[in-house]
């Protein structure tokens, strides 16, 4: 796991790949843009990147660690050498643990704004609704992000904190279907497969296989990615790995429920 830190010069900068002994860090929940507007693991190591749009969030996820008295934080568009295809399909499979061990995790929503937090101004209405309708509960990745990490904190796009995962519970609720216990850390396993298949039921993926292998944490699986494979073949490997025979169609296909 490669970390971000902040360098004498104020830049940032990787940090070793650890296998053991891994530091304290902070690690970032976000909706990607465009991948051109994203900065990439060979923009840091080059110093270049700082006028894409989603520097910004790297610097916000910085700065929130530093506040939290935290030296390293994870951002996934950049510390992943994704041109390694072994290293990202071992950041997939590891993904979930990643997020389960952060010390904190900063959910960033690009797509909420807030001015002002003030409980008796209207403005708070306004706030809830555009949280309710954020892209990042859409998102297959986000459901992990979401469930693993112990302790989950959301942020407008300016950084201004709405609360956290206890604070938000009943809204997360309502939002995502997902239950309370869940949320709070009742080990998944205690949840029927179809009920957690179904928490992803609404969620997409830019790449039709992720749809699964973003699952893979939430079934305490380990699977390793093949992109090419398809939705289909890689739904079964996972039912397969899960003990859950696809339900069959009238065609003799395979679904999932939450195709």
């Amino acid at each position: 796991m490669r970390l971000l830190q902040v360098d004498e010069n104020g830049e940032f900068s990787l940090t070793k790949d650890y296998v053991n002994d891994i530091p304290p860090y902070a690690i970032l929940s976000h909706t990607w843009g465009d991948d051109e507007e994203e900065v990439t693991f060979k923009d840091l190591k080059k110093g270049s990147g700082k006028k894409k749009s989603g520097y910004k969030k790297i610097q916000f996820c910085g700065a929130q660690a530093s506040r939290d008295g935290l030296q390293y934080f994870w951002v996934d568009t950049c510390c992943i050498n994704k041109s390694n295809s072994t290293e990202l399909s071992e950041a997939i499979i590891s993904m979930f643990r990643w997020y389960k061990d952060a010390a904190r995790c900063y959910v960033y929503l690009s797509d909420v704004l807030v001015v002002d937090l003030d409980p008796i101004d209207e403005s708070l209405q306004l706030w809830k609704q555009a949280f309710r309708n954020s892209r990042w509960f859409t998102r297959g990745w986000t459901l992990q992000e979401l469930i693993a990490p112990p302790s989950v904190e959301f942020f407008c796009s300016h950084g201004r904190r709405l609360g956290n995962k206890k604070e938000l519970e009943q809204q997360l609720v309502e939002i995502t279907g997902i239950p309370a216990s869940a949320l709070r850390g009742t080990h998944l396993s205690e949840f029927p497969v179809n009920e957690r298949m179904s928490w992803a039921k609404t969620r997409t993926t830019h790449r039709a296989e992720d749809k699964v292998y973003s699952l893979s944490g939430i079934f305490g699986i380990y699977m390793p990615p093949l992109y090419g494979e398809g939705w289909e073949s890689a739904d079964i490997r996972m039912r397969k790995l899960i003990g859950e025979p696809p339900p069959p169609t009238p065609s003799g296909k395979h679904i999932t429920s939450f195709h």
